[in-house]
C-alpha cells in the first residue's frame, strides 16, 4: 500500500521527520467506523494511527488536535496527536500514536480502572481547556426525535427536570470499543464528540453500554467505582439512565446500534425499573 501521507496538507505537526515522503512505513488497515476510514502506520520504531473523514462526518479535528494536546500534557489517557490536516479531496486528516488494540476486560479491577480514567475527564473544567464548544443537549444527542411522538412525550419532562450543568469535559462516546490496551495500559480514543457538557449524562450513557453490550456484573464494578469519585444522587442517576434509554432507542431506530440476541430483552428490563420511563416504552417507540 503506498503511504498514505503523501498529498496530506499538514496545518500542524510535532514529528517532522515521520512526514518526509522517503520514510520507509508500513500501512495495515484498521477496523473502520462510521465517520472515517482508519489506517495504522508503522515506522519501525513506533506505530501510529491515521484516520480520515471521508465520509458524511465533517467533525472539527482542529479541536480534536487542540484537545488531545491538552489532555495529553496533563497525562490524562489520550493518545498523543502528531499532526492534522486536508488530503487532496479535502477531507480532514489527524495522525495520532497508536496505542493498542481494543480493550477487552478479564475482571472487575480492570472495569474500575476505566471509571478512574472517565471521572478523571470529568474534573475537567471548562476553563481549563480553551474553545471546548457547548451544544444545545437535545439537538446533539437526539437529533430527529420529534419524528418519534412517543420518545419526544417522555424526552421533553426528563430534560426540563434533569437541571443540566454543561460545564465540564465529556467524551460523549465513552464505550470498550473506544478503549485501547498496550501492555496493560489503557487509552481513550475518538475524541469526535469531545465538548462541555454534563457528566451525569456522559456517565449514565456509558453505563448503558455496558449494561446492554458487556454484563451486568462488569456494569455494577463501573457504577460503583466512579460513584465512589464523584456523587450522583439516586434520582440524578435515574433521570440520567431514563436519558440514555431514550437516546439509545433513537439511535435504534436509524440502525445506528449495534444488536445481540439479547440487547433489547436487557433494555426492555432496564426501562421497566426505571420509574422515569414507561414500561411499554421500547414496544410503542
Amino acid at each position: 500500500m503506498n503511504n498514505p501521507m503523501v498529498g496530506i496538507d499538514w496545518i500542524e505537526k510535532s514529528e517532522d521527520e515521520l512526514f518526509h515522503s522517503d520514510s520507509v512505513i508500513t500501512v495495515d488497515t484498521m477496523v473502520q467506523g462510521f465517520e472515517a476510514e482508519v489506517v495504522k502506520i508503522g515506522t519501525g520504531r513506533r506505530s501510529y494511527v491515521l484516520k480520515v473523514w471521508n465520509k458524511s462526518s465533517k467533525p472539527d479535528i482542529r479541536f480534536q488536535y487542540s484537545l488531545l494536546n491538552v489532555l495529553h500534557e496533563r497525562e490524562l489517557a489520550v493518545s498523543k496527536p502528531v499532526g492534522w490536516g486536508f488530503n487532496t479531496a479535502k477531507d480532514q486528516a489527524l495522525l495520532t500514536t497508536f496505542d493498542g488494540m481494543p480493550f477487552r476486560p478479564q475482571n472487575v479491577k480492570r472495569i474500575a480502572e476505566l471509571a478512574d480514567i472517565l471521572s478523571r475527564i470529568h474534573r475537567m473544567r471548562a476553563e481549563d481547556i480553551s474553545n471546548l464548544p457547548l451544544h444545545d443537549f437535545t439537538d446533539y444527542f437526539f437529533p430527529g426525535v420529534s419524528d418519534f411522538p412517543n420518545l419526544q412525550e417522555s424526552l421533553i419532562p426528563l430534560v426540563r427536570d434533569a437541571e443540566l450543568k454543561q460545564d465540564r469535559l465529556i467524551h460523549g462516546d465513552f464505550h470498550l470499543n473506544n478503549i485501547v490496551e498496550d501492555d496493560g495500559r489503557l487509552t481513550v480514543i475518538d475524541w469526535t464528540n469531545g465538548q462541555l457538557g454534563d457528566t451525569r449524562y456522559d456517565f449514565a450513557w456509558s453505563l448503558l453500554l455496558k449494561r446492554l453490550y458487556v454484563s451486568e456484573l462488569y456494569a455494577t464494578a463501573f457504577r460503583s467505582a466512579y460513584l465512589s469519585a464523584i456523587e450522583i444522587s439516586q434520582v440524578e442517576l435515574e433521570r440520567f439512565e431514563a436519558l440514555a434509554c431514550l437516546r439509545w432507542i433513537l439511535l435504534n431506530k436509524y440502525g445506528a446500534t449495534p444488536g445481540g440476541p439479547d440487547t433489547m430483552k436487557k433494555l426492555k428490563g432496564i426501562v421497566q425499573a426505571n420509574p422515569y420511563l414507561k414500561a411499554n416504552l421500547v414496544d410503542r417507540a
